[in-house]
């Protein structure tokens, strides 16, 4: 799929879509099963809360304007609701962890030329997900600490505009959060580009996720910004293709929600709304679940091939690898540290 030399620019990005082409059956296979079986955890625990509270949202539902609901009733419903987001954030964070550890195993065979099977790259990147996990979630945390000051900015400067108050604390608390997310970020973006290749790592050498960090702080040195250059493109690309593959989903949403909509009653209950809007709901879903796939998708493509060229830079990886190719699959990084 690419010259066992260092790489250029249309290497790489040749390389990321032919092997997209040619292996598109365990990528699609892989994602929709991972991302459907995410959804349909999702649904059933979004089913089970609102069985378990949906009394109570009926009450709250009911009250005039002038009632306020007790906290009997918005208790529970508050729980439902963060039990039901806990679950979907963790279900998706290990389908994304499952992706971004199958993109290296794929990789592995396309890198030396070799066919490969859904069950074998399932077992093979399976095996890894825990340690892709965890360097996923150490860079979050990476990158967390600017968007938490930048949403502290936000909610103070939403909270001083609806209570249209103009105190000293609501204009310090966003000067606060606005001003520590842009001292904070820029290191966000260095730490991020110096650990994007930790999946990469953890995959093809079979690294814990703390030493999947510290090998990919030592392939991107010396080539900090070439790694980030790359990377943003491919986050262009693969936003630019999410979007327009929504466009038609978004057109199919608002005609199915038109006449899901003209079927409602004049005084609708909550039922009839859902019922009516269900169609818009999956099928905007459909479309999110298909953007999610090539935003998870593509770039890391492009960043495992990243990988590879920086080893093969630094460490003179192409004899390495060409001597791989000659050997039959084995269950395991097919080439080491």
């Amino acid at each position: 799929m690419i010259p066992l030399a260092p790489l250029r620019l249309g290497d790489i990005f040749g390389g990321a879509f032919s092997t997209m082409g040619r292996y598109w059956k365990q990528l699609f296979g892989i994602g929709a099963a991972v991302y459907g079986g995410a959804v349909a955890i999702m649904a059933a625990t979004a089913l089970i809360g609102y069985s378990a509270v949906s009394s109570h949202l009926s009450r709250v539902i009911s009250l005039s304007a002038e009632e306020d609901p007790t906290s009997s009733d918005v208790v529970p419903i508050v729980v439902a609701f963060g039990v039901v987001w806990l679950v979907a954030m963790i279900t998706f964070a290990v389908a994304t962890a499952m992706m971004y550890a199958t993109v290296p195993a794929i990789l592995q065979e396309a890198v030396l030329g070799r066919p490969t099977t859904f069950s074998y790259i399932w077992r093979r990147a399976w095996a890894r997900v825990p340690a892709v996990f965890g360097t996923v979630v150490l860079t979050f945390l990476v990158a967390m600490i600017p968007m938490v000051l930048m949403v502290v900015g936000f909610f103070a400067l939403i909270i001083g505009a609806i209570t249209l108050s103009h105190g000293g604390n609501v204009a310090l608390w966003t000067a606060l959060g606005f001003l520590g997310a842009l001292a904070t970020a820029p290191l966000a973006i260095w730490l991020w580009v110096k650990f994007c290749l930790a999946p990469s790592a953890a995959v093809f050498e079979g690294q814990s996720p703390v030493a999947a960090l510290r090998r990919s702080s030592q392939l991107v040195r010396g080539d900090w910004w070439r790694v980030l250059g790359i990377s943003l493109l491919a986050f262009a690309l693969a936003a630019a293709a999410s979007y327009i593959i929504q466009i038609p989903f978004s057109f199919l949403g608002m005609f199915s929600g038109v006449i899901g909509g003209s079927t409602l009653d004049e005084d609708p209950n909550p039922a009839a709304i859902a019922f009516a809007m269900s169609g818009y709901l999956v099928i905007m879903a459909l479309g999110q679940l298909i953007g999610q796939f090539i935003s998870a998708t593509f770039p890391q493509l492009v960043t495992g091939l990243l990988y590879v060229d920086r080893r093969m830079r630094t460490e003179n990886l192409g004899p390495a690898l060409a001597e791989a190719a000659a050997v039959p699959p084995q269950y395991g990084p097919p080439y080491g540290p």
